[in-house]
């Protein structure tokens, strides 16, 4: 699907989950996003609507910088009601999107996580002093949980 579809798409877009006015205001912000593929449209004007429908229930005014400012959309995805966790995290995400590629200034990028550096291997002499606190359990079991043997395992002889 192209670019022109997708717009076509966007225009034509009138839920009846939402009221005319989220509905324009989803339809506006959406083509502004510039979703890839009707599919991913489809989500996003359902986040941005129901959103927009929420914003104007709470008396804020239907512009891109009030409704994606990031403590709104926050504040939504918390007390949207009948939503699982899931959904939840999804419709966070979508907004967070939209809000990133419509009101940039207000979404900043995420701080990217430092790495890590994986930690160096047990040495040899390591390995051996686990075992030998593995081997001064009391009982058999527990010398074999502490050694690495698992339930179904066996140690030989």
């Amino acid at each position: 699907m192209g670019d022109a579809e997708i717009a076509v798409y966007i225009g034509r877009w009138r839920p009846s989950s939402v009221s005319p006015q989220a509905a324009a205001f989803a339809r506006d912000v959406i083509a502004k996003a510039g979703p890839e593929g009707r599919e991913r449209a489809k989500n996003l004007l359902w986040a941005a609507g129901k959103l927009a429908d929420y914003a104007i229930g709470l008396g804020l005014e239907a512009v891109p910088d009030v409704v994606l400012h990031p403590p709104t959309a926050e504040r939504f995805t918390r007390s949207a009601p009948g939503l699982s966790g899931a959904a939840r995290r999804t419709l966070r995400t979508n907004l967070r999107f939209i809000g990133r590629r419509v009101v940039p200034q207000l979404c900043p990028a995420d701080m990217p996580l430092p790495r890590e550096r994986a930690k160096a291997p047990y040495s040899p002499a390591q390995i051996d002093g686990y075992l030998v606190l593995a081997d001064a359990q009391p009982t058999r079991e527990r010398r074999m949980r502490a050694a690495g043997w698992s339930a179904w395992a066996r140690a030989p002889g």
